[in-house]
Parts: structure tokens; sequence; C-alpha cells
């Protein structure tokens, strides 16, 4: 059981708190409610250039890292299709200098034409490690274009189309997006650590009490446009070895058959009991050299992927690929086919998982901080999971196995 406090301050500012004093550090987390579904396709991964702004200096402090290393304490940050992270640690008696940092650039950054200038270099050259000098880099970007319509913000990554969209940011669209998104009634703040509740609301009122609410631009969500009938594509590349994706549409975050297709996916693919372990690579017939499985979970309708390494890049051997890993799926949705025993298996493992995942004020930080976002209580995750049936299991991976499908064969360059 995590023990946590919340309230919102008057500027819309939700507020989540659990105080730990087994540890000297306190962990700090803020998550904006905004991604890459907030950019339009003609201009892509500036949430992602956002993120490296966001450490770029803001109104009355030029250098976050220096001030925060000064007292001891890490910072780092992620951006997904739906969200911006930004998290902290520190030394318990230093708290009151994150909570500093961490207001001034929620108040506003310091719009510095150089320090654009850096960090889109920064996150140019990333784009070009990630995506185009690195085997299988540019994978999510033709599995994201098959299954999406081009209009929908989730049929790109997040680091975006192509590096030439970050090259035309100009200062305006930084000063207009920062505005539109970042604001403290579009955020969660979320605080774990050797701080009590009534010390930690103090500071939170202190320094983020006087930045004013924004007007938040509408999100425009259009519908997903997956495909009505199995598309294939093959892709070649610098790639040592050919690589299988089936791609299948799922439910979005928050439903009951979301948390089964992730269940579903634990079965095929959670270690060496697994499914795909035990039916594939251990009992296979040497074919497949590894295999996995896992959603791409979005606030939106997202996607289960089913991945698989065949042994040899010949037609053959890769369309039995994509044939034994739609067998496996669909052995799931034969009634009975999962015992009681193997879905509490997986269930024991999920529930491990998340302990493990809360184990220090960093990651519950983080973990407080989402479900607070998601208006959940975190003590009904475990719960929330435990409620998936075999009868469940059964029924969503009939649906997902009746779906059309996106089957990307990634293949070296001949």
């Amino acid at each position: 059981m995590i023990e946590f406090q919340r309230y919102t301050l008057a500027n819309g500012l939700r507020v989540i708190h659990n105080y730990d004093p087994s540890t000297v550090m306190v962990a700090v987390d803020v998550l904006y409610d905004t991604g890459a579904r907030d950019e339009n396709r003609d201009l892509t991964g500036v949430a992602h250039l956002f993120e490296h702004l966001m450490f770029g200096g803001s109104v009355n402090i030029p250098h976050f890292d220096l001030e925060l290393e000064d007292a001891g304490g890490e910072n780092n940050a992620w951006t997904s299709a739906d969200f911006t992270n930004f998290f902290d640690i520190v030394p318990a008696q230093n708290v009151e200098t994150v909570f500093h940092l961490e207001s001034d650039r929620m108040l506003g950054l310091s719009f510095n034409p150089e320090a654009l200038e850096v960090q889109r270099n920064v996150v140019i050259e990333e784009f070009k490690q990630q995506c185009l000098n690195r085997p299988f880099g540019d994978l999510m970007h033709g599995l994201r274009d098959m299954l999406y319509q081009p209009g929908h913000p989730y049929s790109w990554p997040v680091i975006g189309i192509e590096p030439g969209h970050i090259a035309k940011v100009t200062d305006d669209e930084i000063r207009r997006r920062f505005y539109a998104h970042y604001a403290p009634n579009n955020a969660v703040l979320a605080i774990s650590g050797n701080l009590p509740y009534e010390r930690g609301r103090q500071l939170v009122e202190k320094w983020f009490g006087d930045i004013p609410r924004r007007e938040i631009t509408p999100r425009r969500m259009p519908a997903p446009g997956f495909p009505v009938a199995d598309v294939e594509r093959e892709m070649r590349g610098a790639v040592p070895y050919p690589n299988v994706v089936i791609a299948i549409p799922m439910d979005p975050y928050g439903t009951h058959d979301y948390r089964v297709a992730d269940c579903i996916t634990d079965l095929l693919s959670a270690g060496r009991s697994s499914r795909l372990y035990r039916n594939l690579i251990a009992g296979g017939d040497g074919s497949i050299i590894e295999a996995d499985a896992s959603i791409v979970g979005s606030e939106g309708p997202g996607f289960v992927m089913l991945t698989a390494r065949p042994r040899e890049d010949s037609d053959e051997v890769i369309n039995n690929a994509v044939a034994a890993l739609t067998a496996q799926l669909r052995q799931l949705a034969e009634p009975g086919n999962v015992t009681a025993h193997e879905l509490e298996r997986t269930l024991n493992r999920f529930e491990s998982t998340f302990a493990l995942s809360n184990f220090d004020a960093l990651s519950k930080a983080q973990n407080l901080s989402m479900s607070e976002m998601h208006g959940e209580d975190i003590n009904d995750t475990v719960p929330r999971q435990r409620r998936i049936t075999t009868a469940d299991i059964a029924r969503v991976a009939a649906q997902l196995a009746s779906r059309p499908r996106a089957i990307l064969k990634y293949r070296p360059a001949t």
C-alpha cells in the first residue's frame, strides 16, 4: 500500500504527495499532458525538441542542470506520444532547490535563440543516430505509417517524421507551443520521499501557487483509420538479419480490454515459461531465433506487436514466422486453452513487477504522477489486473486474431 495525499492548487496544478521517512532523498516529478499527439504532420518532433529546450534555461535560471547538481541532485526527462515528463531527485535538505527550478521553467522558458539552435542540432543528431544510422531505426516509422491514417498523430514516432521538421521550427512556434501546453492546469506534480506533507504543501504553494493558469489548445484527435484488411509491406536496410513484425489494433488505455491485451502479451512472451519461448524458441524447429510480444499502449487506440527474428532471409522462412506468430495468438482464443494456473502465474509476475517498480522514491513519484493524470488510485493497479479471467483472455485474443493487421517484413538490403 502506497500512502499518499492529493490536492489541487487554485491555478489547476494537481499535486500528489507520498511521505517516506525511510529514505534521505526526495523525488519530484512533473508530468505535462502534452506530447507528440499535439503536433501536426507538417511539423513533427517538436514535443521531443521541447523536452530538450526545457533544460535550456528558464525565466530566472539560465542553467538548470548546474543548479541541481550544486544541490546534489540528478534529473532526466522523457517524451511520449501522449505525455512529457520531467523528474528530479535530491537530498531532502536541498529539496527547495527542485521546487524553485521546476516552478521557474513552468512559469516560462528563456526563449533564447541560441538555446534553440543548440538543442535543434542535438535533436537532429539524435534523429540521425537513432533512426538513420542504427539497424531497424526506421522500423516504427514504417509500422506506424501502415497502421494509422496520415493525419493521425500516432502515425509518426515521437522523434518525428524527418529531421527537416526540426530544422524549420521558429522562435514563434516555440513560444506558441509552450504557452498552449506547458501550464499548471495541464500538469501533475508528484512528490515522494523524506518530505513531510505539511512542509511539502508549503513549498508547493510558495513556488507554484502564483503561476497563472493558461488557455490550453483543444486537442483534436481524428479517427485512427486502421486498415480494413491486412496490409503488408517490405522494408530493406543495412540490417544484419531479417525481422518480422505483426501489429494489431487494440483498445485505448483505461479500458478493461487494454489490460487484457497487456496480459495476453505477457502470456506470450514474459519469461522462459511464456508461450513464444516454449513453442517457438525452445520447442520450435529452429527457424525462429527470437520472438516477442508487447503492447504499444496509448491514450487513444494503440496496437499489439508480435515480433520474430527468422534464422534465414528467405521468403519461406519469413512467411512461416508470420504464420507461427499468428498461430500462437489464435491458440489463446480457444476456450480453455489458457488454464487458471497459467493466468495466475502471469498475474503474479505482474504484481511482482509492479512492486519492484515502486521500490524507490523516484519510481514512486513517476508512477504516482501517471496515476493522478489518469484519475486512478495507484493502489488499485494490481486488483484491476487481477480481475482478468481466462474467459477475458479467450475473448480479447479472438478479437485481436480477427482484426486486420499490419505485417512488416524488414530484410537486409540486397
